[in-house]
């Protein structure tokens, strides 16, 4: 893609107002060094240097917009606690819109603890209860929604399997977005199998496929276009969810785009260094729709999702670009 139409599409990040629906967490790192071994039990010994949270899930999802766009609202449940509480400054903190978050005093805010030593993540432990929302918080979730889609460009569904998105919510939630007018993407969970009803964009990374298609996952060729098992699989799911554009991630091997009536799309990974692949599929998601909703074609939305995962994997947490190292990372390949 040239700088010029990259700029265009750019331009126009701030006048999207996008609206994500799904799971959200708070991510938690603990940062520190390793330099012995304990003698209680064979294990690393980590000397923490220092903590930090940010927005995970949907939330990440919702701070990668709001790192490119001017306006971005979010919908999931939270719990009565203090995790809760800490997602929902740090979100407002960076601007993003939390009203329309729903109480559940049943369950805990999902917390995932990450203790990171010498740029190598040590162990995580998960905090949660992953069953779904209770009728009452599902159509107090499903009026917030409503009350939402007029002021939104784009919606993305981003299931984490946590409960928040059911099939009931999703369908309903699908059809009054396709009512009106409005883009529509998911991020879908292999362990949380959803029907996706024809939607504007699907992006599941390559065993997320596998798993929805029912077929069996194979090595990976480095020549993707040559891959038959992964266009088979592209195949059958543009078949079996009839989305306009599926975007399969593929970590290394970049991404392949699917579309009806032509043929497999393949964009070689842009990715320098890899540091930290934790959250690339949320700033994938999210790239790909702002710039489907900045009037960007499909190929060129991909790429531009396909440029902006390249730049986070190379740091360190779950972590956002910005539109100028965008720029900087087309400037780099258009040399």
């Amino acid at each position: 893609m040239k700088t010029d139409t990259l700029k265009k599409i750019l331009h126009k990040f701030s006048d999207q107002n996008i609206l994500v629906v799904g799971d959200v967490m708070l991510d938690h790192f603990i940062w520190g060094k390793v330099s012995r071994i304990s003698p209680e039990a064979p294990v690393p010994v980590v000397e923490v240097e220092r903590e930090s949270y940010f927005p995970g899930g949907a939330a990440n999802v919702a701070r990668n917009l709001r790192a490119l766009t001017g306006h971005v609202t979010v919908l999931g449940g939270i719990g009565d606690d203090s995790a809760g509480q800490q997602l929902c400054r740090i979100l407002r903190e960076q601007g993003v819109e939390t009203h329309g978050f729903v109480l559940d005093h049943d369950r805990p805010t999902t917390l995932k603890t990450r203790v990171v030593a010498h740029h190598q993540q040590v162990v995580r432990f998960d905090k949660e209860q992953a069953r779904p929302l209770s009728p009452a918080l599902q159509q107090q979730l499903l009026e917030n929604f409503r009350a939402q889609l007029p002021e939104v460009s784009a919606v993305i569904f981003e299931d984490y399997g946590k409960g928040v998105l059911t099939q009931k919510l999703l369908t309903e939630m699908h059809r009054l977005a396709q009512r009106a007018g409005k883009i529509t993407a998911a991020d879908p969970n292999a362990r949380h199998l959803l029907r996706y009803p024809a939607l504007t964009a699907v992006t599941p990374n390559r065993s997320e496929a596998f798993a929805a298609a029912g077929l069996t996952n194979t090595p990976a060729l480095d020549d993707v276009l040559a891959d038959k098992t992964l266009l088979n699989c592209g195949e059958k799911l543009l078949r079996q969810w009839k989305p306009e554009n599926l975007l399969i991630t593929l970590g290394e091997h970049g991404m392949c785009l699917f579309r009806r009536g032509q043929k497999p799309h393949h964009i070689p990974t842009m990715a320098q260094e890899v540091f930290d692949v934790s959250g690339a599929g949320d700033t994938a998601i999210a790239t790909l729709v702002l710039a489907l909703a900045a009037g960007a074609t499909a190929v060129e939305a991909a790429e531009i999702s396909n440029h902006a995962a390249g730049i986070v994997v190379g740091k360190i947490g779950t972590a956002t670009c910005t539109p100028t190292e965008l720029l900087a990372s087309f400037d780099r390949t258009n040399r």
